[in-house]
């Protein structure tokens, strides 16, 4: 009687079954998949899989696919960023059209842009002045870029059409042809510029 007290309980053959379920999907899914996926990933696109970084002179500069602010006159500047250009913060300001905050922002936004661009609230481009769902696009609308050539080519002392051709050259269109809208990315863009002089 003694010893049937201290017998260790069965383990039903239901929850054993259960348990090699879970450690064979761990190790399949958890440790195979994923150790195949990334080796596949570097091995056939080696630029995204390190997160498509920028390098000049030795230096990191950013990455095509995080957008960042430029403040200076001689540069192309972005969409707005809800996430302060964090890309450890990535979010959208989840804020609807109808907010006041919103509004607000992007009211004072087309103004900076009219004073600094020389035109009226008509002519800025809406992706100019709406962050976008990561807030952290890198890209802007053709329409966007031409907006600011003629600030850029006076701050740099370069014809309108050098810096226009420039924009043309790097007009991307559509993904594979058939997803979004033709962009310009504003990093690859502005380093262009600075190749050029």
């Amino acid at each position: 009687m003694a010893n049937d007290y201290f017998r260790t309980p069965s383990i039903p053959s239901q929850l054993l079954t259960a348990l090699r379920a879970t450690v064979v999907f761990l190790v399949l899914c958890g440790l195979i998949y994923t150790s195949v996926a990334t080796f596949l990933g570097g091995l056939l696109f080696p630029h995204q899989a390190t997160g498509s970084l920028i390098e000049r002179n030795g230096q990191t500069i950013g990455s095509s696919l995080v957008g960042q602010p430029f403040e200076s006159t001689q540069y192309f500047y972005g969409r707005p960023s809800s996430a302060d250009y964090d890309p450890t913060a990535t979010a959208g300001s989840n804020l609807a059209p109808s907010n006041p905050e919103l509004r607000e922002r992007v009211s004072r936004d087309s103004e900076w842009i009219q004073a600094k661009e020389g035109v009226n609230a008509n002519a800025v481009p809406v992706d100019l002045v709406a962050a976008s769902g990561a807030g952290l696009d890198p890209n802007i609308s053709p329409e966007a870029a031409e907006l600011q050539a003629p600030r850029v080519a006076e701050a740099r002392g370069i014809p309108v059409a050098t810096v226009r051709a420039v924009i043309k050259q790097h007009t991307q269109g559509p993904q594979w042809g058939l997803f979004g809208q033709p962009r310009v990315n504003v990093l690859e863009l502005n380093l262009a510029l600075d190749a050029q002089q």
